[in-house]
């Protein structure tokens, strides 16, 4: 294991370069008006399959640190983080709820354990080592001590309240809006709590920084991400009326952090624009045919994460033929099919901001 150390160099030419990096993501939220959009490159890598890496520690580290290569190459804006990948149900498999494992995929909820939701009023917070986080704890602390200097380690999926409240009740749980919203609301209760606890928790593994915090390769203000997905199937006011409470205490008591939603509503992106304490979104979703358009929609001090596909796709075109945002305080993905292309397209966005 002690030669995982080397086997991503980071010499102290890529060492200034993360310096550098972690000093322009501070300015996107501490001096909004006053920075350059951070630009993230993708371009195919050649990893293992799910199951290879599910099975062993080190293959999964491997797997991401090579993810981290062609960026080091390119010289983009992605941070150097990793992170240990078991996928949505973790959450929900602390609860007892069985596991799945489509082939090579990330595992996902097999089933449901709380079959009446007037359980949820004896429903036990579960402990931080519940279903796999006694695992996920063992790779953290297996990964600490190989990681290569100056790559960092990024929370765990732990979701959201309702998303993994989902997972543990079943499709029964929309019924619950109507039939018993008290006992719904001590299960979407129980899974803050447990959230709560495990953020922490994991937070004080991996990082001693009580701002920042890494996720999808870039630095966010604040403790922690959620995912919110499953709003799509509940209408904003519903959100409003029984949950939101549950997400402003998560984000009040971490310290803030960040929401992802791949639906497509713009009215349910509107109403997390609302929440405080949230310094970041990837809410693009519902802008997919023009992505930009949430700069916006999106408050001045936030900072969105927007996928713009490649060079050819008509943001990108925009952006090249000086088509820019007023908002600077961005973070835009573009796609690339191989390093040297990349490159081209980092210097050209780059240029075309500059400008």
């Amino acid at each position: 294991m002690e030669q995982m150390k080397e086997y991503l160099k980071v010499d102290d030419g890529l060492l200034n370069h993360f310096n550098d990096l972690r000093c322009r993501y501070r300015k996107l939220y501490e001096t909004p008006e006053d920075c350059q959009p951070m630009i993230i490159i993708n371009t195919p890598v050649g990893l293992p399959c799910w199951e290879e890496r599910l099975a062993d520690p080190m293959v999964m580290l491997r797997s991401e640190l090579d993810a981290l290569r062609p960026h080091f190459e390119i010289g983009d804006d992605r941070v150097p983080s990793i992170r240990v990948q078991f996928g949505t149900p973790q959450p929900a498999a602390a609860y007892g709820c069985d596991i799945y494992f489509p082939p090579n995929s990330l595992p996902a909820a097999a089933s449901h354990v709380l079959k009446r939701i007037e359980d949820a009023y004896d429903l036990k917070v579960p402990d931080t080592d519940a279903g796999w986080y006694g695992k996920l704890h063992e790779w953290t602390d297996m990964w600490l001590n190989v990681l290569p200097k100056g790559i960092e380690i990024q929370h765990p999926d732990i979701q959201s309240t309702f998303n993994t409240a989902h997972l543990v009740r079943g499709n029964d749980i929309f019924m619950d809006f109507f039939d018993n919203p008290e006992a719904l609301d001590a299960l979407l209760a129980n899974v803050t709590e447990f959230m709560i606890k495990i953020t922490r928790l994991v937070k004080s593994k991996i990082s001693s920084d009580t701002q920042y915090f890494y996720d999808w390769g870039c630095m966010w203000a604040g403790t922690a991400r959620i995912s919110n997905c499953t709003m799509q199937l509940l209408s904003p006011e519903f959100y409003v009326d029984h949950v939101m409470k549950h997400d402003k205490r998560f984000f009040d008591e971490i310290g803030g952090g960040r929401i992802h939603y791949c639906g497509n509503s713009r009215e349910m992106v509107q109403t997390f624009f609302t929440l405080e304490n949230i310094s970041g979104y990837d809410v693009v979703v519902p802008y997919e045919s023009d992505p930009l358009d949430v700069c916006k929609e999106i408050p001045a001090a936030k900072v969105p994460f927007i996928p713009i596909g490649g060079r050819d796709s008509k943001a990108c075109q925009e952006l090249l033929k000086g088509e820019l945002p007023q908002k600077r305080n961005i973070i835009l993905q573009a796609d690339a099919p191989d390093v040297a292309s990349g490159k081209a397209l980092l210097n050209a966005l780059r240029l075309a901001f500059l400008k």
